[in-house]
């Protein structure tokens, strides 16, 4: 049976200044490394059953039949430096399937490649693959992962590593990125059309501009507050890695925290400490301003856009503030957390930071019993809080106790874990990888055969760097 995918493609329809037609360039030896079933029915795909042709569509050695791949042009700014043209520098879009994009990533050079050759290798692909599905795991709006094919091909960073394509699915690749190119150009008329998809596709109950602006600053208000309340750490959020659905988009960098604290930085890039990971409420604020900025022509830079844009963009520290005293106050086992409950939250932080506690299994020891906090128990300030908690709580100690299991996963994506599973794969052994993705696929749930991926590292495998997959 031959592989169909029911593509209705609406990017294609959009000036095609925003974009350049390209074709994926073939690869050696395609091999299938995995294949997320689940998320194919969902997309409405049928004819999976032969893996050899799974891995020439999801290398981009063949089209399937209504495929119209093409790369994206956006811009943006990069650790705050502006970048008039960016763009898809090694990936396509095929099309879209029941609303949501389907992209090969790695899938060979396009015009915006800016010298690149448009690959990727093994390593980001799997590390990428395994972040977006245990983050939808999780519970965060993310980009997921249909397909992971190895291309039998090197490729040369600083050494020759075996190539990869990764197979992306997103609510759509649409940036902050994507909106500043277009104003940058004065193309009023572009932003115009590009404003009415992206109303139409994510946000169909606003009226214009504004109300556009205050759904998309609330998507993103919520996503940074999930981030911070899992010990997120994205690593790299330029306006091109920030969505207009409020997806969490490009896993580079990125990390989860061990040992709680608020600067923690693992990027190899963000040398200052620009996205570390208590500076990035601010920075969804700044990348917020962005797009109002680039969405004012559309207003004629009108003084009442400006103040109303202003208005709208100003307010959005206290969203976030709202929506991470709702996610941290889940962890805490309070169904309704209000402004009071913040000293609490920052008073078990603040714990956790003095006693260089696991952010993860410190807070999912608490919806134990007070002796599972072992870490926390020596701390001078521990047994005080922990009576305050205590009063605080409204519900039974079962409905405290679910609720906080359901808020704080007892597995997430450790950087140890993704290390050695990437230093296998480039092995040859695909085992790790597959383990550590059937290890995440129920983060919540307590499973002794997953014990060991609860563990945190040991000194000797401790991560204090990661890098960008380019």
């Amino acid at each position: 049976m031959t592989l169909h995918i029911p593509f209705d493609n609406s990017y294609v329809r959009l000036p095609d200044r925003l974009y350049a037609r390209q074709m994926p360039t073939p690869v050696r030896a395609p091999q299938l490394i995995a294949y997320n079933q689940p998320l194919g029915a969902t997309l409405g795909i049928t004819g999976t059953e032969d893996e050899a042709q799974l891995a020439k569509v999801f290398a981009g050695n063949v089209l399937p039949d209504g495929a119209e791949p093409l790369a994206q042009l956006y811009a943006g700014h990069q650790f705050g430096n502006w970048n008039p043209q960016l763009g898809d520098g090694r990936a396509v879009l095929l099309g879209e399937s029941r609303g949501y994009d389907i992209q090969l990533k790695g899938s060979g050079p396009t015009p915006f490649s800016r010298r690149g050759d448009g690959r990727a290798w093994l390593g980001p692909v799997l590390r990428e693959y395994i972040m977006s599905e245990a983050m939808h795991a999780l519970g965060v709006p993310t980009t997921r992962a249909l397909a992971a094919v190895t291309t039998g091909e090197e490729v040369i960073r600083e050494r020759p590593l075996p190539g990869a394509v990764l197979t992306r699915v997103a609510s759509s690749h649409l940036r902050v990125g994507t909106f500043q190119v277009l104003a940058a150009r004065q193309d009023k008329e572009g932003l115009a059309a590009l404003l009415e998809f992206a109303i139409a596709r994510h946000y169909p109950k606003a009226t214009g501009a504004a109300d556009f602006l205050k759904a998309v600053i609330q998507s993103q208000a919520e996503l940074v507050a999930h981030w911070m309340a899992l010990g997120f750490i994205h690593g790299v959020m330029n306006t091109d890695n920030a969505t207009i659905s409020g997806e969490t988009i490009d896993y580079g960098p990125c990390a989860f925290m061990d040992t709680f604290h608020p600067g923690q930085v693992f990027s190899s890039i963000d040398r200052d400490g620009r996205y570390a990971y208590g500076n990035q409420p601010d920075i969804a604020v700044w990348n917020m301003a962005q797009l109002a900025t680039a969405l004012l022509p559309l207003e004629d830079n009108s003084d009442a856009a400006v103040a109303e844009f202003t208005d709208l963009v100003n307010a959005m520290p206290d969203v976030i503030r709202s929506a991470w005293r709702a996610r941290f106050g889940a962890k805490l086992g309070l169904t309704e957390a209000d402004e009071q409950d913040e000293a609490l939250i920052i008073e078990f932080l603040t714990i956790l930071s003095e006693q260089k506690a696991d952010f993860t299994n410190g807070f999912r020891s608490l919806s134990r019993t007070p002796e599972s906090s072992e870490m926390l128990i020596p701390h001078k300030g521990f047994a005080s809080w922990h009576t305050k908690w205590q009063a605080r709580l409204t519900d039974g100690e079962d409905a405290v106790a679910q609720h906080m299991a359901a808020a704080n996963p007892a597995r997430i994506p450790r950087n140890h874990q993704v290390e050695a599973m990437i230093a296998a794969a480039v092995a040859g052994d695909f085992a790790p990888f597959h383990q550590l993705a059937r290890a995440l696929a129920d983060p919540y749930q307590e499973d002794p055969q997953y014990q060991s991926y609860c563990l945190p590292p040991r000194p000797e495998e401790r991560v204090t760097q990661t890098f960008c997959g380019t």
